[in-house]
């Protein structure tokens, strides 16, 4: 099978083709490097020894999407491309309508174009309401708090309804907080100025990238006042997106699953842990709760593990020991030269 994956340079992008191409799949990759760089996919070539077929370009752009058929038949997609920061989607609200509910548009155009069979949606965690109890279901109550989110939540609805009108299936996958890198150190998280997500700051603050690292909280009714998050390493992420493709090759309709641990860890927790791990200081703060955190998020993941068969094999430990690898080996990120 012939899998096209947008996004494929980025963050889970990678590492999920890596995954693909273990498993006899073949990949082709499309990307703008808006949130990626072309290094990316270098090493993903490097590390799977396959040099597979990779086009720049804006899926907004529809004739440049179905140029990708003269050369190759399409039998499924893995959708990551998207704008992903919170804070900057408030800001920027109208930026990420446009990009991330056009690009699935787009998308799904090409693949009734094409008759692409199956479409697995990189989707979000954030799709759930924040009053949900915990853990986080399938069927927990949907609604968001912020732009991003309703991108997620309107893209999960596109897909659905012309998934259900042209007789494809699609697999909606809600993960949750992914961290970690590849084994090797050569691919790995590698945000664009401040990073929005905890790991990618922490690492940058122990490696003295930057001052110290912000908690944004620690009175909440947690055990250590920090707030609590379900964090996955990518790895086990990238297979979860692999057993989807094969469940969604032998099966029709639309399916939602979570992808995460079960398990929550604290942010305290997760300094000491790194600390412990790597045998390095963490200079940390402790600041103001952000507006609309929850005090915690985790997810019950026995819906794919029932059905998927998919469960997390890494640990925490795993996660952080290969993030501090990819730090430690690439300090500027992918911007600095072989």
């Amino acid at each position: 099978m012939k899998i096209l994956v947008t996004g494929g340079a980025g963050y889970i992008g990678t590492h999920t083709c890596i995954e693909l191409i273990k498993k006899g799949y073949e990949v082709v990759v499309v990307d703008n490097f808006v949130n990626s760089h072309p290094k990316a996919i270098e090493r993903v070539k490097k590390i799977t020894g396959v040099d597979f077929p990779f086009y720049e370009l804006d899926l907004l752009d529809g004739e440049a999407l179905d140029k990708i058929c003269i050369d190759h038949t399409i039998d499924g997609i893995i959708h990551f491309a998207a704008l992903k920061a919170v804070g900057e989607s408030v800001a920027k609200p109208l930026e990420y309508y446009e990009n991330n509910l056009g690009s699935a548009i787009s998308l799904l155009k090409f693949m009734e174009k094409h008759n692409v069979g199956h479409i697995i949606f990189s989707s979000s965690a954030t799709v759930y309401r924040g009053d949900n109890p915990m853990p986080l279901v399938e069927d927990s109550m949907l609604g968001c708090i912020n732009p991003y989110g309703w991108t997620k939540f309107m893209s999960e609805q596109i897909i659905s309804d012309t998934a259900y009108a042209l007789g494809k299936t699609a697999v909606l996958l809600r993960y949750f907080n992914p961290i970690g890198a590849h084994e090797s150190g050569l691919i790995g998280d590698d945000p664009t100025g401040i990073p929005n997500n905890l790991l990618p700051y922490l690492t940058q603050a122990a490696a003295g990238k930057l001052p110290v690292l912000p908690v944004t909280g620690a009175d909440y009714p947690t055990p250590d006042g920090t707030g609590i998050r379900d964090y996955l390493h990518v790895v086990d992420l990238a297979i979860g997106h692999v057993t989807a493709i094969e469940f969604a090759a032998k099966n029709t309709g639309t399916h939602a699953f979570n992808l995460g641990t079960g398990k929550g860890v604290s942010v305290l927790e997760m300094i000491h842990a790194f600390e412990r791990v790597n045998g390095v200081k963490v200079p940390y703060k402790i600041v103001d709760r952000r507006p609309g955190d929850l005090a915690e998020c985790y997810a019950d993941p026995s819906k794919a593990a029932k059905i998927l068969n998919w469960r997390t094999k890494k640990s925490l430990d795993d996660a952080l020991a290969d993030m501090w690898r990819w730090q430690t080996m690439n300090p500027m990120g992918y911007s600095a030269q072989d």
